[in-house]
């Protein structure tokens, strides 16, 4: 009888790679990966969404370079790595606290600076003003280099977190741009003292701004090779957590945190597998541990129709558009983690990319929030959404109109008159749509059929559930299941051999609310 592993401590919240080997805890072996970029290059560029252990992999990259040797037992660094060198590390690091003016920020740099110094026995020369961050990261990466003998390594975790800190005020981001920026301009002047650079962050600032003076980054945000540096496979969960897995569902575990593609292998989101190996619940770990806020406040200026999250197309160009004065909508989305690439498509020149929503967590829990901004306050859409999981789950269309009438009865007259939301066209259409994606459900948007294309269809319950909006004050009444069965939305699923319920809702801007609620149903 196959005797399966022993159960190891869970490395949550741990992002030192010692204290994981040492702690006898759980590590997904990354080694073999960082040994093939340091073999490729010299100086590399990684984004990836917070908590996805950039952390653990700069600390690894740390450990490796000073040549402990030990730790590595058995990772596949340890019979590639060549263990006779051992190199100088700078590590700076932006991950603890906030900065809100350029003295903070420049508190910040010192100390990280000032740490480097104190590990590698390296004094500060007097001379040197004490506002120079730059004058002093050139000082002590050319002295690490003459003291030590050997060319240094400089690490930086968390690059653009004072930018991000203050995105919601754009003078105060700007001032921590140029004080970033005048820091890493010293990389690309020192380096024939340099083995090795490494920064990560989670946003990719354009190369006008921040990374004017680190055009020699390779950027290996998208790089197919090394799309599972950070996250864990669907191996790594086979195999190094097999013994965590009895007990729960294998399928749910995918659907819930899987998903997060950058042009290679998919990995499942980390914190999230850890956390729910430890509670042995599904929740939205990750989500609820940082709210998007700039993120909603940016949807709600600029009347995002929701239906088009899970399906924006976008450039290689512009998810690498990035700045304090440029933030495109699928750049933000995708670099925080809300959108992954779903598929790409080739053009002369360029890549087009599909994005979705990575997995049931991120759809769920964004979907959830939305509704509380299309409703004009946190308490309103809980309640509506488990009534409509109760109502989708009996079978019958005919209550959802009492459901949604009583939603938008109860959102506050002052918003409906003071929220740019309220105005545009497709917030009827929005409202409807978060409602089901909050409950993580199977929706096609603008569903392409032979004759047209269906508003919405939603696959859940046994049956197929399909939509058509119209506001009333722009298409006479009745249109809307009208459409419907014009243009025989049914038959593209009747081969299901499901119910399928024709559902036309009509909404008025006047009546702020249903008009019309039509249903028809198809049974097999």
């Amino acid at each position: 009888m196959h005797t399966p592993p022993p159960r190891r401590k869970l490395p949550i919240g741990i992002q030192t790679f010692r204290e994981i080997r040492q702690e006898g805890c759980y590590y997904v072996d990354k080694t073999g990966l960082i040994a093939d970029l340091v073999e490729a290059g010299k100086s590399y560029f990684l984004s990836r969404p917070r908590r996805f252990g950039k952390s653990l992999l700069v600390d690894t990259l740390k450990e490796l370079f000073e040549g402990n040797r030990a730790l590595f037992t058995g990772l596949e660094a340890d019979t590639r790595w060549d263990w006779s060198v051992r190199h100088p590390v700078v590590r700076i690091s932006f991950g603890g606290g906030v900065a809100h003016t350029a003295s903070q920020l420049g508190y910040r740099i010192q100390y990280n600076l000032q740490a480097s110094r104190t590990a590698l026995d390296l004094p500060r020369p007097p001379s040197l003003p004490p506002d120079d961050m730059a004058g002093d990261l050139m000082d002590l990466i050319v002295q690490a280099h003459a003291r030590h003998g050997e060319r240094v390594v400089v690490l930086i975790d968390e690059y653009d977190k004072p930018i991000l800190d203050n995105i919601e005020h754009p003078d105060r981001a700007r001032e921590m741009r140029e004080g970033l920026k005048n820091l890493y301009s010293v990389l690309k002047d020192a380096d024939a003292h340099l083995k090795f650079v490494f920064l990560t962050g989670v946003s990719k600032f354009s190369k006008v701004s921040l990374f004017s003076g680190l055009n020699h980054l390779q950027d290996i945000t998208l790089d197919p090779e090394y799309s599972a540096l950070c996250g864990y496979t669907e191996r790594d969960l086979d195999t190094v957590f097999a013994p965590e897995l009895p007990g729960l569902d294998r399928d749910e575990i995918r659907r819930w945190y899987n998903g997060y593609n950058w042009l290679g292998e998919s990995v499942y989101n980390p914190f999230d597998v850890l956390l729910l190996f430890r509670k042995r619940r599904f929740r939205a770990y990750w989500f609820e541990t940082g709210t998007p806020t700039f993120l909603l406040k940016l949807l709600t200026e600029r009347r995002q129709f929701t239906p088009d999250l899970g399906r924006l197309v976008s450039t290689e160009s512009i998810l690498s558009t990035f700045d304090v004065d440029t933030i495109p909508t699928e750049s933000l989305m995708f670099q925080a983690g809300y959108l992954t690439i779903a598929s790409e498509h080739s053009r002369p020149g360029r890549l087009d990319l599909q994005l979705k929503y990575p997995n049931q967590e991120v759809q769920s829990s964004l979907n959830d929030v939305l509704l509380q901004q299309l409703a004009g306050g946190v308490s309103v859409p809980g309640p509506q959404i488990s009534r409509l999981w109760d109502l989708l789950a009996l079978g019958d269309p005919l209550p959802l109109k009492e459901l949604f009438h009583a939603f938008f009865a109860s959102i506050p007259n002052d918003w409906y008159r003071n929220s740019p939301l309220a105005q545009f066209e497709g917030y009827w259409a929005s409202v409807f749509y978060s409602h089901f994606a909050a409950l993580g459900l199977d929706i096609r948007v603008e569903d392409t059929t032979n004759k047209g294309r269906i508003d919405m269809v939603v696959l859940t319950c046994g049956a197929v559930w399909v939509f058509e909006f119209k506001v009333v004050e722009l298409v006479p009444e009745g249109r809307a299941i009208e459409q419907i069965r014009r243009k025989g939305y049914a038959e593209k699923y009747r081969d299901r051999g499901e119910p399928v319920h024709l559902i036309g809702v009509e909404f008025s801007r006047v009546e702020r609310n249903l008009v019309a609620f039509d249903v028809e149903t198809w049974q097999p």
